[in-house]
């Protein structure tokens, strides 16, 4: 195998039921620069609850198998590879940056920019907390509002809204040594639901404002993205495993059996036909009630989306997002959930779609792998010293504001 060098970029998404890798390279012959997959990798995961790790050495083979099988697909040995990081510890809050602009001429510049954005990150966190992400929503400069770039401008104050992000620190350790474990190092770290973003998101569903969903096995995690910066962003400790289990008690069935039924038969489909379906399993046969299917399949996404709602409110976001709900993750599959969720949140919902992207994309165009895609993405993005990111820096990236995404990445 070759060994991985500037040119090849890897992203992992380490989700409670399964690990996914993706590996990819700028597309040479593509003027705009556009990644190209050329491999991927997954694996079950038996290592984790909602999101956190809880049996270390089950999520090192879990991370071990998805690398090793992107490995032999892509023909590249992985070292390094962003990261995803997952679970209900990781929490966003907002915070503001001062400074005095000094200098003969009071002209902000990068340094100045990035010392204001620096300067908001001085907060006050518990020992076992630690910032992995800070974002900046919009400056002020002498009183003078939502500015979105202010180098190269004049003033003496200049402010800082922004957006940090903070996770449990034991948590994030035991993350990183999983992957240590592994045999790779860890180059950044994100959410789930913002690399998604990245994959899937078009530059005017950035801009008009759009809340993106993405329903794990464990978790649901969600992004707010207005006028191209990240406004909110909430790790739900609610997913799909929650269905299965709902409907091994309310059908009265095995976990195993409950979960064939959530694949198989599970709809949102208001025109569904409630007569009995036929779960076969070697030689039995057995019979369920669609529309008691139907009935704990609402009951608890219509519970979910109560949450994502309440996270709307915080920002004063709900019933007013133009880009409407982008749905991710496993769950994104279910019949007639994206026509639930905008009766539920009274917004334009869809499935999301990966932005040009080119490659081995047959088996990764699937709302499963958006994450672990826009992963790799974003490892290509952050990576200053490859081609990738002056490629995609002066052109001004494929999937929106990429400069502004890539000063704001911390760790």
């Amino acid at each position: 195998m070759r060994e991985q060098n500037q040119s090849h970029f890897v992203g992992i998404d380490i989700g409670t039921s399964a690990v996914r890798c993706v590996v990819g390279m700028i597309d040479e012959k593509s003027e705009t620069g556009k990644p190209s997959i050329i491999g991927h990798g997954s694996a079950a995961n038996n290592g984790m609850r909602k999101g956190i790790v809880v049996h270390i050495d089950d999520v090192t083979e879990a991370i071990h198998q998805a690398v090793d099988e992107a490995e032999r697909v892509s023909g590249v040995h992985i070292t390094s590879a962003t990261a995803n990081v997952n679970g209900s510890h990781v929490i966003g809050t907002n915070s503001k940056g001062v400074i005095a602009i000094s200098g003969a001429n009071r002209e902000i510049t990068t340094e100045d920019r990035l010392r204001v954005e620096e300067a908001a990150t001085i907060v006050k966190l518990p020992p076992n907390r630690e910032i992995i992400q800070v974002f900046a929503k919009n400056y002020h400069l002498d009183g003078q509002g939502n500015i979105k770039d202010p180098v190269g401008m004049q003033g003496v104050r200049l402010e800082v809204d922004t957006h940090i992000l903070t996770a449990a620190t034991p948590n994030l350790r035991n993350l990183d040594l999983a992957l240590d474990k592994a045999g790779i190092r860890t180059s950044h770290h994100t959410v789930s639901s913002l690399a998604a973003a990245e994959a899937v998101l078009s530059r005017q569903q950035r801009e008009a404002g759009t809340v993106l969903i993405d329903i794990g096995a464990g978790t649901t995690n969600l992004v707010v993205i207005e006028d191209a910066e990240v406004q909110h962003i909430a790790v739900l400790p609610i997913g799909s495993i929650n269905i299965t289990n709902d409907l091994a008690i309310g059908l009265k069935t095995d976990l195993d059996i409950a979960e064939m039924v959530k694949l198989q038969q599970a709809t949102l489909d208001s025109a569904h036909n409630y007569r009995k379906s036929a779960i076969t399993i070697g030689k039995q046969r057995l019979l369920f009630n669609n529309e008691e299917i139907h009935m704990v399949v609402e009951a608890r996404l219509e519970e979910l989306l109560e949450y994502v709602d309440k996270e709307l409110k915080k920002i004063g976001r709900s019933r007013k997002l133009p880009g409407g709900v982008v749905l991710v993750g496993g769950t994104a599959k279910l019949p007639g959930l994206a026509d639930f969720v905008s009766d539920k949140l009274q917004l334009a919902a869809r499935i999301g779609k990966l932005q040009t992207i080119g490659g081995l994309i047959d088996k990764i165009d699937d709302p499963i792998y958006y994450s672990a895609v826009g992963l790799m993405i974003l490892d290509m993005l952050l990576m200053p010293s490859s081609p990738a990111y002056d490629q995609h820096h002066n052109s001004g990236g494929i999937f929106g504001s990429v400069e502004s995404l890539l000063r704001r990445f911390k760790g």
